[in-house]
């Protein structure tokens, strides 16, 4: 669990888990433009737009998450992300028509 100056941070797609952990931040783009979470940040209901999302871990290098489409909640520096399809790196496997 996250301290009182972290993000509880969980990433989720509709068929699979993709990342949680304890967080310094969280960018992303939603319908209505880039969004910045930090700890102590407003709590916030988005729809999470097709993109890369990032994620500023405690320790450890900095997550990429490519998505396409989904939810993004704020919540008590809770942050849950739940994606149509997400994966770790940035990419997210095109469908076949």
């Amino acid at each position: 669990m996250a301290s009182n100056g972290e993000l509880e941070v969980e990433i989720v797609a509709a068929d699979h888990f993709v990342w949680s952990g304890a967080a310094r931040s969280v960018s992303a783009r939603t319908s209505n433009g880039d969004i910045g979470i930090l700890p102590g940040h407003t709590p916030i209901l988005a729809v999470l737009e097709a993109g890369e999302l990032a994620v500023v871990p405690v320790s450890g290098e900095r997550i990429v998450v490519g998505v396409d489409g989904g939810f993004f909640s704020v919540d008590s520096n809770r942050v849950v992300i739940v994606a149509d399809n997400a994966q770790v790196g940035g990419s997210v496997p095109s469908e076949a028509p």
